[in-house]
């Protein structure tokens, strides 16, 4: 924030105009590094894969993710990336998804993000 933002009423325009969020807005959301421990092709779905992801938990969840068009299935088992965790549950296709990957799209396609690094299971992203 600028010198020109001076009392609470103008910080709040400032992120209401900006659609910023707060501080407090982005600790709600949840982002934990988790290891997919199967990703099957869901039946009569187009971009939809099951993953079952490690959360060191008491067992796996479940997540469902649209990325089918961009990566091969076999290629996202044993491998770490950041999800969204605290999401409400959502059905779809009859099953359901207990969060999101994490990922980027442009004109190049989609990416996943990995760590450069084995973290345990379950680790909070901040």
């Amino acid at each position: 924030m600028n010198e020109e933002i001076k009392t609470e009423e103008k910080v709040e325009e400032v992120i209401s105009k900006n659609n910023y969020i707060t501080i407090d807005d982005f600790a709600k959301v949840e982002i934990r590094v988790g290891e997919v421990l199967s990703a099957e092709i869901v039946e009569g779905a187009d971009k939809l894969y099951r993953l079952s992801v490690d959360f060191n938990e008491e067992k796996p969840r479940q997540i469902l993710s649209g990325i089918r068009e961009y990566i091969n299935h076999e290629e996202l088992i044993g491998k770490q990336f950041p999800f969204v965790t605290n999401l409400a549950p959502r059905m779809l296709r009859g099953f359901e998804s207990q969060g999101m990957i994490l990922a980027g799209k442009d004109e190049n396609g989609l990416a996943l993000f990995n760590p450069n690094k084995k973290l345990v299971n379950g680790t909070r992203l901040s």
